[in-house]
């Protein structure tokens, strides 16, 4: 068949003897001119002329100055894309009706096409590179086809064209769509005047893009960009190759930065209370605030988010449309075609949309829309309006339902509509179990936390197992928790996944016992289709309800918390009349787009914040700087806590505030703060005083902030220096003075980086003195005229507290001139104090000198007196226990360990086989993209083969059924079709009980299995969760005590709570919906593949591109997820940490500071958020397109090569629901990677080695009372940490008596201290022994060996729990022994006066009982354990005098006949021991009683005593 542009069936296609106008086929061709000019003119500018046009203006994006019309030109120009489509379509169905080829009817349009693609693309090109004067050709191109459209269009109209013929509405609706894109261009030309104005208009880039840190482009770029998030590439494709790290991601866009829309928000919520000023009953509605400031995002999510919904539809239409069209013309093959005049070749809309093939595009454009709706709409708002949709889809759903299947489509609605409140009930059930678990594994934490604390004590005293019982019960607890968790979790899976299959039964069933007609295919699967539409709202109704009342919560919660009182303006401080903070806002007239971006952040919201204040006081006496008259203050309960209160505090000098406990102290310099309630009186500051030596001097103070020491410390989350400059600038000489006068430099030496390293509560812990001293650094060295300190010596001993006041108080603080107040106990510092006040119960009992006091009354001063004197005798005792060097031992023994953590830090590293690692890229890369397999099959095994393999079988029997039941379906109805002519009734009925009942059971078993699916995956996570921690808890446990001298206890107890966590709960759903997803999808592709099996070949390079996406998608993921949780972590813990220093930053007068990092650590958290989801955005556009193409490929190989109607319908229906598990398939492998770490990170530690409790000998053979005398034989021993380390004892040698008294000493390091470890095996014994009582201490098993020694430790360790407990957690005592014991100590009319006796509580750490009585405890603990050997390891060091002599007597007394081996840091305690082993450098120097040693003067013991005198 020859081609012709007119066809070469007629005559007259080339007659224009009518006038050329009215012959169709010269119409059509004079279209053609535009499209073919456009593309002359274009393809040489965007071919050669691009690389010589440099940009005018220099953005590092190729972006984004858009043209005025920006957005509505591309919506119009993909609606004309559209349009062509549909013109090319109809061209070629009118052009098959011919006998021959009519090119005329669709070349113009396919022109059309390629020249509107090539417009778009020009026209972006021009835009990017800024050169609007070459806009003119497109101009230039819309008048023409608008001019050639519209001449045919007239044609159409002369001819008499009806308007229901397509042509006519295609070209009518051209015309419009070429003057609106006309339009659009003249209004570039009137807005940029580019040509025919004598100035153009110059323009400026957006300044987010001038900004080369903005990285996040979706408000910039073109709209096909933002709809297919094409801008990600770069990143994800970057991540490949490097990590993304927070630089990557650059910096929040202005707009979606925090300041800006904080003060949006707060702008509408003063709109609101304005609103409300009138209605005292009504409040303000943070609702409406919150719609105002973000109406317009949210509608606009909602309307796409309707569109999507709404195109969903289409899916269903269009199956039906082609399984209907497709057994048409399997039924109407015989029936000759007609074939159509040339003349009148028109195709009315019915019959273009009866053509199967341009169904199936159609269903791929509505799929390609609703899914780019779709992520518009998420990326917008995720999830709102979420119950409306429901409501809109259900109605719809089922309008549509009936009309397909009439009334028994009600039945299946009514279904799953009675099924909904099941749901609702599970979801709330979940919630209350997810809380419980929440209960008990903080106290499973709690019980760990405290394990490993006190590790040390526990393994010497053998008492692993007690605790350890003690964390698996409360574990039990959680995981029975976890069960119930876990039940309703796969109940509420199982309720997903049955409903349908139970909707479906019930409709189908009842259709083919109601209706007279047998049920069509495209009936059958337009509805099934329909139910899968219908089920999602349902599913999601039950959360949306949840969140939904939590959101109301929520708000109702923030609505009394904004309404609350806020403490008074800084009014107080700086004069009486300073402008209130909200009027100041209309001066600095701070709008969005005035923020100056060269300036920092802080600066702008300083000015914005703090109001320019009036001085209009008259100057006050100078001598005052604070003044209260007649104050009434309460903590807001209205209830005065001070009363009656007239005090002056005098300017330049030091008041000292003294009284009992409790008397409102501190509470005095809280008011004088504003932070409590004023009931009546007033505080005065005075201005500055003009008296200074210098005004310069007094200038450059801030004189409206307090520095203020608070009696809890506070400290921030940040170095040591940070935390004492606090915001001010740094002066080295004051900071040297600073850290000096409160003994800070010693401290700062201990610390591994100095005054650098990171405190605070993620930081290093330190003591309660050592913060204390932080905070009154912290005070001192701020500029200020006022320091309040309060009680800055509660936790500091007798040397610090001096040097403090010395240095610190009386030389920096008074050479500065500065006024202080200073809370204090100490009487003994009275005389130094310039002006005193003395307070009892809430009132000022007298003001004055110490002069005036002693004179007026002299009762108050004979009775501090007496307390002085009392102070000075504690003082004497004092001088000799050295807190200090205790706190500074503490922190020197937790830092020390670490140096060798650093090396371990990097715990995450890949499997050993990847160690060796060679830094060049593709390894890297191999490892980032690599998914953990190995991990998963242990994760996978830890559940048990069993669960496994029931877990495979019945998923895959579960998808065999379901399978099964839509092939069933297909079969019955394709049967029904092809069996019309039979007509015996009784054979049909039989047949259609046939089906019924075989489609009934099948379904029933797929209910069945969905419920054992779910309970299996479930229930064997369960099991992988119990295993997993039970295995680690043992491990740990038994690890050797050098484990957790290197690793930091955080690390530890990370894996059980965040690791642990994951495990139990995150990774058995991810698991789950990993499977469902990837089993849908592989059966789907199975069905298709069966009913059309050409549909192979396209899936080869959908594969492909499939295989590429996940592969990227995952690497930047798993990055995106980490910076999101990193950045979060730091927001959460800024924002505790301000809550509880707020009294500090007030008074300080820092708001402005803690506000302004917040709002950054929002944006950084922000900006990880929004990539991640942008991230998850990319995804599902590029899954969901490929879904459509797999709809497309299947639609067309099943028209051309399908086999009968049923399995057309069956593949698309697969092929549709493929679209909705693509992405979940990768998203899921992307969670489970990084869930898998978890596991990763609890196997590393499962590798660890234990100690080796078994020995050679059995535990029957030691004799029950061993060790019976307490001989020890020290024999050649030689110990070592681990195999790889230096020997810390070398061929040490000693013989002790039974029931001698020895005495261990030497300097830091003599190893000493290992010795003592020796004895119980915790160290690595390589060469010689110790036989105790003739028993080789090396043949014992460790636990028999540790419960028959007793050892007292330098730290006391109590566990929380009764006395009891603490004494004998093995429960063996009876009561006499265990009051013996605390008599012993010295202990027993304490505890007799507690409530509960031995039962009383100790809290954790025994935090509720003083060091020295910690320390007898331990030593109760030691008696209560009937051995003949106790061993104490500088027991003496971290308690005062008194109870060290305590100690010593007891020891004497109470251990007369046992042999007792003292490890001394003060020589003196060791002075009566029978025997003197004096150590150094891990070797034996010195070996004899104390007397012959120390008559040998120039001996090691004697120096070390003439040093300790």
């Amino acid at each position: 068949m020859r081609l012709a542009f007119c066809g070469n069936d007629n005559a007259s296609a080339y007659n224009i003897s009518a006038g050329v106008l009215r012959n169709v086929c010269f119409v059509d061709a004079l279209n053609l001119v535009p499209h073919v000019f456009l593309l002359f003119i274009t393809f040489p500018i965007l071919f050669i002329g691009w690389g010589s046009q440099s940009s005018k203006v220099q953005i590092h994006h190729n972006t984004w100055l858009h043209f005025p019309g920006h957005n509505l030109r591309w919506i119009l120009t993909f609606t004309l894309l559209f349009v062509h489509v549909c013109e090319i379509a109809e061209g070629i169905v009118s052009d098959t009706q011919m006998k021959s080829r009519h090119l005329h009817l669709f070349l113009p349009a396919i022109m059309g096409f390629v020249a509107a693609t090539v417009s778009i693309v020009y026209y972006h090109n021009i835009e990017t590179s800024n050169f609007p004067k070459l806009l003119l050709a497109l101009f230039l191109y819309w008048i023409m086809a608008f001019v050639t459209k519209t001449v045919k269009l007239v044609r159409y109209c002369q001819d008499g064209v009806p308007f229901s013929q397509l042509r006519f509405c295609i070209t009518g609706i051209m015309v419009i769509l070429y003057g609106l894109l006309m339009a659009v261009e003249i209004n570039v030309i009137r807005v940029r005047r580019y040509v025919f104005f004598m100035n153009p208009q110059k323009v400026k880039p957006p300044e987010d893009l001038q900004d080369l840190g903005v990285r996040f482009l979706q408000p910039f770029v073109n709209l096909l960009s933002k709809a297919t998030y094409w801008w990600m590439n770069t990143l994800i494709i970057s991540a490949h190759k490097k990590p993304v790290d927070l630089k990557a991601i650059g910096k929040l866009p202005i707009a979606m930065r925090a300041l800006t829309n904080y003060v949006c928000l707060k702008e509408a919520y003063e709109e609101q209370k304005k609103k409300v000023e009138d209605h005292p009953n009504r409040s303000p509605s943070i609702w409406l605030a919150m719609y105002s400031a973000f109406g317009r995002p949210i509608l606009l999510s909602s309307t796409f988010r309707y569109l999507a919904d709404l195109l969903g539809f289409a899916g269903p239409l269009c199956i039906s449309g082609i399984v209907q069209g497709f057994q048409n013309t399997t039924n109407n093959t015989n029936t000759t075609e007609k074939v159509r005049d040339p003349s009148n070749s028109y195709l009315s809309s019915e019959e273009f949309l009866r053509n199967v093939y341009v169904l199936a595009v159609l269903l791929f454009l509505a799929l390609i829309l609703q899914r780019t709706f779709l992520q518009a709409s998420y990326y917008v708002t995720t999830e709102t309006g979420i119950n409306l949709r429901g409501a809109l889809l259900i109605i719809m759903g089922v309008i549509l339902l009936y009309n397909l299947l009439g009334v028994s489509a009600l039945v299946g609605a009514a279904v799953i509509v009675l099924l909904a409140p099941i749901q609702y009930f599970i979801a709330t059930k979940l919630a209350e179990a997810q809380k419980s678990t929440l209960d008990y594994s903080t106290e499973r934490l709690k019980k760990t936390n405290e394990i490993l604390k006190g590790i040390k004590l526990l393994k010497l005293y053998a008492w692993e197992h007690i605790f350890c019982t003690s964390v698996e019960e409360t574990r039990m607890k959680e995981l029975t928790s976890l069960k119930t968790f876990a039940l309703h979790t796969s109940l509420s899976i199982f309720m997903n996944a049955a409903i349908p299959i139970a909707a479906v039964l019930a409709t189908f069933v009842t259709y083919a016992y109601t209706s007279d007609k047998p049920l069509q295919p495209a009936q059958a699967f337009a509805s099934l289709s329909l139910f899968h539409i219908l089920v999602t709202p349902l599913f999601l109704l039950s959360t949306v309800v949840r969140f939904a009342v939590k959101a109301i919560v929520s708000v109702q919660k923030l609505n009394e918390f904004l309404l609350s009182d806020e403490i008074g303006d800084d009014s107080w401080r700086g004069g009486d009349s300073s402008v209130p903070y909200e009027s100041c806002r209309k001066h600095t007239g701070l709008h969005t787009k005035a923020i100056n971006r060269r300036q920092p952040l802080r600066y702008q919201l300083e000015s914005y914040e703090q109001p320019a204040r009036k001085q209009t006081r008259p100057v006050e006496i100078d001598d005052v700087a604070i003044k209260v008259t007649n104050g009434y203050f309460s903590w807001g309960s209205g209830l005065a806590t001070l009363s009656n209160i007239n005090i002056r505090i005098p300017t330049g000098q030091m008041t000292m505030i003294v009284g009992q406990v409790g008397c409102g102290k501190s509470s005095l310099l809280l008011a004088i703060l504003g932070e409590m309630q004023t009931l009546e009186g007033k505080v005065h500051w005075s201005n500055v005083n003009e008296t200074e030596p210098s005004f310069e001097a007094s200038r450059s103070r801030n004189r409206y902030s307090v520095a203020y020491a608070a009696q809890k410390p506070w400290l921030l989350n940040a170095t040591v220096e940070e935390n004492i400059i606090f915001g001010s600038p740094f002066n080295k000489q004051r900071y040297k003075a600073v850290t000096d006068a409160c003994s800070l430099q010693p401290d700062i030496d201990l610390l591994p980086f100095g005054d650098q390293t990171e405190i605070g509560e993620r930081g290093i812990n330190l003591s309660g003195g050592q913060r204390q001293r932080i905070c009154v650094a912290r005070a001192l060295y701020q500029n200020t005229n006022i320091v309040f300190l309060d009680d800055p010596f509660s936790a500091l001993d007798i040397h610090l507290s001096d040097h403090l006041m010395q240095e610190g108080i009386l030389k920096f603080l008074q050479e500065d001139k500065r006024t202080l107040v200073l809370v204090t106990h100490k009487l003994q510092y009275l005389p130094h104090a310039d002006w005193i006040i003395a307070m009892k119960d809430g009132m000022v009992l007298r003001e004055g000198t110490l002069k005036d006091i002693q004179n007026k009354d002299v009762e108050l001063y004979e009775h501090w007196k007496t307390l002085m004197n009392r102070q000075d005798q504690e003082l004497e005792k004092d001088m000799e226990a050295d807190q200090t060097t205790l706190e500074r031992k503490t922190l020197r023994r937790a830092m020390y360990p670490r140096e060798s953590k650093s090396q371990l830090e990097d715990e995450d590293e890949e499997e050993e086989e990847e160690e060796d690692e060679d830094d060049n890229m593709s390894t890297v890369l191999r490892l980032r993209t690599k998914m953990p397999w190995k991990t998963c099959w242990r994760y996978l095994t830890s559940g048990g083969f069993f669960l496994l393999f029931l877990m495979i079988f019945s998923k895959l029997l579960k998808h065999s059924v379901i399978v099964a039941i839509d092939y069933w379906l297909a079969t019955w109805t394709s049967m029904d079709n092809t069996n019309e002519a039979r007509s015996a009734d009784e054979d049909k009925s039989t047949e259609k009980t046939y089906h019924v009942a075989v489609f009934s059971i099948l379904s029933g078993a797929g209910i069945v299995l969905c419920l054992i699916t779910s309970l299996t995956v479930e229930w064997m996570g369960l099991t992988a969760a119990k295993n997993l921690h039970h295995n680690l808890l043992n491990k740990i446990i038994l690890g050797p005590i050098r484990f957790f001298d290197m690793t930091p206890l955080g690390l530890i107890l990370n894996r059980f709570s965040a690791d642990t966590n994951i495990i139990d709960q995150h990774i058995p759903p991810t698991l789950e919906s990993l499977t469902r997803s990837t089993l849908l999808c592989l059966s789907a592709i199975g069905m298709i593949s069966y009913a059309t099996p050409w549909f192979l070949v396209a899936l080869v390079p959908l594969g492909i591109a499939f295989y590429f996406i996940q592969k990227y998608f995952r690497v930047a993921s798993k990055d995106l997820q980490e910076l999101d949780d990193s950045t979060q972590l730091p927001l959460l813990c800024h924002f505790s940490e301000t809550a509880e220093g707020l009294t500090t930053i007030r008074a300080f007068g820092h708001e402005a500071r803690f506000k302004q990092r917040m709002l950054e650590l929002t944006d950084t958290n922000n900006i990880a958020y929004l990539f991640l989801s942008a991230a998850n955005r990319w995804l599902e556009v590029r899954t969901d397109y490929l879904g459509a193409c797999i709809v497309l490929t299947a639609a067309v190989t099943s028209i051309t090569e399908g086999p009968h109607s049923g399995f057309v319908g069956l593949g698309l229906l697969y092929a549709l629901t493929i679209t909705n598990y693509l992405n979940w398939v990768v998203r899921n492998l992307a969670d489970l990677e990084v869930q898998m770490g978890a596991v990763k990170k609890v196997h590393s530690f499962l590798n660890m080695e234990s100690e080796n409790y078994e020995g050679y000998l059995d535990p029957s053979q030691v004799p029950k009372d061993w060790p019976q005398e307490g001989e020890i034989k020290i024999e050649n021993l030689c110990v070592r940490y681990e195999n790889n380390l230096k020997p810390v004892l070398k061929h040490v040698k000693a013989y002790i008596k039974p029931g001698q008294k020895v005495g261990i000493c030497g300097r830091t390091g003599s190893g000493k201290s290992s010795l003592s470890l020796a004895f119980f095996r915790m160290v690595d014994i390589f060469d010689g022994r110790i036989v105790i009582d003739g028993i080789d201490i090396s043949k014992l098993p460790l636990h028999t060996l540790r419960s028959r020694l007793s050892i007292i430790l330098q730290d006391p360790i109590l566990f929380s729990g009764s006395i009891r407990f603490n004494l004998d957690p093995e429960c063996k005592c009876t009561d006499d022994r265990l009051w013996e014991a605390l008599e012993i100590a010295q202990l027993k009319n304490m505890v007799k006066s507690l409530p509960g006796g031995l039962d009383a509580m100790v809290t954790e750490g025994g935090e509720n009982f003083s060091v020295g009585q910690r320390q007898l405890f331990c030593l109760a603990r030691a008696f209560v354990r009937k051995s003949s050997i106790l061993i104490m390891d500088e027991a003496t060091a971290s308690i005062d005098m008194a109870t060290e002599n305590i100690l010593q007597k007891v020891v004497m007394t109470a251990f007369a006949d046992r042999t007792v081996v003292t490890i001394a840091h003060r020589v003196h305690t060791i002075l009566t021991a029978d025997l003197v082993i004096v150590m150094k450098r891990g070797n034996i120097l010195e070996y004899d009683t104390p007397e012959n040693l120390l008559s040998q003067e120039d001996g090691i013991f004697a120096s070390f005593v003439r040093a300790d005198m």
